[in-house]
Formats: structure tokens, C-alpha cells, sequence
């Protein structure tokens, strides 16, 4: 091979080489935000579970569902 051509394909193993560690590294925010979005969808859901048996035992309507006292 000539002189260009390795020196071409030394830039292309390069790019290869940095674009391989960028989606590494992608791959790993991606797998963290997941399960991030996982715990964060668990606990909402317990605060939902909560928030509805605090309803059920008051026996009152929401503030939420109220109308104002305007009306």
C-alpha cells in the first residue's frame, strides 16, 4: 500500500476506534437513565397508591376536584 492509503485508513480506524467508545459510553447513560426511570415510576406509583387510600379513608373530595368558591 501507498503512504495515502494507509495514512486514509489509520484516520478511518481512528474514527472507528472513537465512535465505538461514544456509543459505549451512550450505551451505559442509556442503561442508567432506564433504571432511574424504573425506580422513579415505582415510587410514584406507591405515592398514587397512598395518595388514593388517603382519599378513601377521609371520605372528603379532593381539594383538586373542588370547585371554587367563586363558583
Amino acid at each position: 500500500m501507498d503512504k495515502q492509503t494507509l495514512e486514509r485508513t489509520e484516520r478511518l480506524e481512528e474514527a472507528v476506534a472513537h465512535l465505538t467508545r461514544i456509543a459505549d459510553d451512550l450505551s451505559s447513560v442509556v442503561a442508567r437513565q432506564e433504571a432511574e426511570i424504573a425506580r422513579l415510576a415505582r415510587r410514584i406509583g406507591m405515592l398514587m397508591e397512598r395518595e388514593a387510600e388517603r382519599e378513601t379513608e377521609s371520605g372528603t373530595i379532593p381539594l383538586a376536584d373542588q370547585r371554587p368558591p367563586h363558583w
